[in-house]
């Protein structure tokens, strides 16, 4: 059985992959754990992921932090928030399938917009906290 972080990060990939609004919003499945050099713009990147044991006394359970990156060269903040505003809407309160987990919710906690430090690159970043369970046998 995979963790409960890969299978969530996992069951995300194929959700915005998948989703025309994300996908429009990106000019394609621009979306990687690890992006290939000289990828176009925009697109999302896997940032930090945390997770800890959020176990009751009769299931096994985690609370997971997951960051997505929208990485832009469009002039001014508007295209990297219209990705954050997609990604938002594919994954807030949906109920995504795992590998042998279960997701109990999955929230959007915040984002941002900024300009990056080489001037040119507008960095987005949307955090969402989610809570599974391991999948009874």
């Amino acid at each position: 059985m995979s963790s409960a972080g890969f299978a969530l990060q996992k069951a995300i990939f194929e959700k915005l992959t998948s989703d025309a609004s994300t996908l429009a919003a990106l000019g394609g499945p621009r979306i990687y754990d690890d992006a290939p050099a000289r990828t176009e713009f925009p697109f999302v990147t896997f940032g930090q992921s945390s997770e800890r044991d959020w176990s009751t006394g009769s299931d096994e359970g985690f609370e997971h932090l997951v960051t997505l990156h929208v990485w832009s060269r469009a002039r001014g903040r508007r295209e990297a928030e219209q990705v954050i505003a997609a990604a938002r809407a594919a994954l807030h309160d949906q109920d995504l399938t795992l590998s042998g987990h279960r997701l109990i919710n999955l929230r959007h906690e915040f984002s941002e917009a900024r300009r990056d430090s080489d001037g040119e690159t507008f960095h987005g970043i949307a955090r969402f906290r989610a809570v599974t369970e391991v999948e009874a046998a």
